[in-house]
């Protein structure tokens, strides 16, 4: 209903035609439709939180076996909605936690690929089974990529001297009334979406520039099934890139539309979310960067094998 209606106001009350009226509607349709989603997403996961303590997930890592702390580690991803440089502070956390390295990895990995923003905004533009693939491929990724790094015994290459907690952590549950829980979860709601609507409103007005103005054959030669580095090329492209999932999923829909493969679409999101240089440069005070590098190669290669599963299966 809403798609015919934001046609209408553009084309019969805003009264413009031809790409001009596409661009408009395209913004204007994409804008409302995924900014309700993100707050309906993100106060829901927010509420749920509230029955969540960090510090408590922190503890209760700790002497479990790795499998276990890998998988809780990349879950726990799901549910902090930040990007691959706002990660950073609770991986330092783990990380002070005495957490093994290769988990406190799993949730710097999952954290900015996995969460709730990206999970709301592919449910909305693709539906539930790309959604649930993109969830399953990329928790995969997360707990792969730490078990590697863990492996591999890379405790020396830490820069930083983190600092034990040396007291017993017992994270009691906060008892709150629903009342409370409900505006604790809105007010988290309002500061996480002021922080990303901008990024939204521009990942959508460059997706609808794209998809009023640039030609479909243009896209599919060079990221189309007809050329096999679609997927690396797609990635190299993205590492570099600094973002969101809110604000590259609008290209991501736009992209796919003028006839990118899906796989080779997802994977250049993963690339732009999990890995970027901002969080290199960050990184570097804490890690060598010979462990940033094998981050980035384990990460980036993880993503190019579900980028061409992806286009396999779809």
């Amino acid at each position: 209903m809403w798609y015919e209606l934001s046609e209408t106001f553009v084309r019969n009350t805003l009264g413009f035609e031809g790409k001009i009226a596409d661009v408009l509607h395209f913004f204007l349709y994409d804008t409302v439709k995924i900014c309700f989603l993100l707050v309906t997403i993100i106060f829901t996961v927010s509420f749920l939180r509230t029955w969540i303590n960090t510090e408590y997930v922190r503890a209760h890592l700790q002497g479990k076996s790795a499998l276990y702390g890998h998988m809780a580690a990349a879950g726990f991803g799901i549910i902090t909605p930040f990007c691959s440089c706002s990660a950073i502070p609770l991986f330092l956390g783990f990380l002070q936690a005495r957490i093994p390295l290769g988990v406190t990895f799993s949730y710097l990995i999952s954290a900015p690929m996995n969460n709730e923003i990206a999970i709301a905004m592919l449910f909305g533009i693709f539906g539930w089974k790309i959604a649930m693939l993109y969830i399953l491929f990329g928790l995969t990724v997360a707990i792969l990529g730490g078990w590697l790094i863990g492996r591999l015994s890379m405790e020396g290459e830490v820069l930083m001297r983190v600092q034990p907690i040396s007291e017993r952590l017992e994270a009691p549950m906060t008892r709150l009334r629903v009342q409370q829980r409900v505006k604790e979860a809105w007010h988290y709601t309002e500061d996480i979406f002021k922080k990303i609507y901008m990024y939204v409103m521009i990942g959508v007005g460059v997706g609808a520039w794209i998809h009023g103005y640039v030609p479909t054959d243009t896209i599919v030669q060079y990221t189309g099934a007809g050329n096999p580095f679609a997927v690396i090329v797609a990635v190299l492209m993205g590492i570099p890139m600094y973002s969101n999932a809110a604000g590259v999923m609008p290209l991501v829909e736009v992209l796919t539309s003028k006839g990118m493969l899906l796989g080779t679409a997802l994977s250049f999101m993963m690339a732009v979310t999990a890995l970027s240089l901002p969080e290199a440069l960050i990184l570097k005070k804490i890690l060598s960067l010979k462990l940033i590098a094998l981050f980035f190669s384990i990460v980036g290669s993880g993503i190019i094998v579900i980028g061409y599963l992806f286009n396999a299966i779809l």
